[in-house]
């Protein structure tokens, strides 16, 4: 009888062991089934602030390209008149220039 009380003993450990096992697993196949979910969620939240961003680059993309042209036009208006101004600043002083040039050239120093 006691050969059977130890090899019931072993046959309830077995039994135990396998049951713990099985928790075991459970409880991994848990986990990755929520490590797998996680993912999930934060690929669609990264897809979902990507499309935002984008979209927000987008906008002002289209905002800065409705004021390029403004700015392109105003650019050029500018660049006209302070042309001009160099022209009429060159045209007005011109005559004092020549003649500062011609003295130093014409003039010998010993």
């Amino acid at each position: 009888m006691a050969s059977n009380s130890g090899q019931g003993g072993i046959q309830q450990l077995l039994a135990a062991e396998h049951e713990a096992q099985a928790i075991v697993n459970a409880a991994k196949n848990e986990k990755y089934a929520r490590l797998k979910q996680a993912k999930e969620e934060a690929e669609r939240e990264i897809a979902e602030q990507r499309t935002l961003l984008e979209n927000q680059f987008q906008q002002k993309l289209s905002a800065s390209s409705g004021d390029s042209g403004a700015n392109v036009k105003r650019l050029e208006q500018e660049t006209d008149t302070k042309i001009h101004e160099l022209k009429t600043e060159a045209a007005r002083i011109s005559g004092d220039v020549v003649s500062m040039l011609l003295k130093y050239v014409t003039t010998v120093k010993n």
